[in-house]
């Protein structure tokens, strides 16, 4: 071990031998004191001893023996297993369970999906063909659209006979 000084000054020592040893007041909690013949709970000094608060049950104080090892029997090992089987086994159950909604859960929401946002089948184009051509037609004869008449009249007379809807 190191050693060490501890110096100690005069002031120091005059202010601890002149001085006296200040206490700090306690507070005094003011309780309603029975006298001793109406308190059939008074001790032999005089002093009451405090009610419990009614509806509050009494405790006996808490003596904590000395902590001692104790070792469970084996049949409280016993119980203790088999509580911890059946708890794995419920807890297996849960999660197949659980599985099985997953599973029921996410084909009902591709039903519902591919109901709601299913494409309508698309309506054929009328005059598909005539329309081409006519087209050809005037990509063909840029200075000369006058030559595609024929093409035109064809597409128009189509879309005349299919009507408005395009029926036959």
């Amino acid at each position: 071990m190191g050693e060490f000084t501890i110096q100690i000054s005069n002031d120091l020592v005059d202010k601890l031998v002149d001085e006296p040893v200040i206490k700090k007041k306690t507070r005094r909690v003011r309780r309603k004191v029975a006298r001793e013949t109406e308190n059939p709970q008074s001790n032999v000094a005089g002093k009451t001893e405090t009610a419990p608060a009614p509806g509050w049950p009494v405790q006996p104080p808490l003596f904590l023996p000395a902590i001692v090892p104790v070792h469970p029997s084996h049949s409280e090992l016993e119980g203790i297993r088999s509580v911890l089987q059946e708890s794995e086994k419920v807890l297996e159950r849960l999660q197949n369970q659980e599985e099985i909604l997953l599973q029921e859960v996410t084909q009902k929401a591709k039903e519902l999906h591919d109901k709601e946002y299913k494409l309508p089948n698309p309506k054929p184009e009328r005059c598909m063909a005539e329309r081409l051509a006519s087209l050809a037609c005037y990509k063909e004869h840029i200075k000369d659209p006058l030559k595609c008449a024929g093409f035109v009249t064809n597409f128009a007379d189509c879309l005349r006979r299919l009507g408005p809807l395009g029926n036959k």
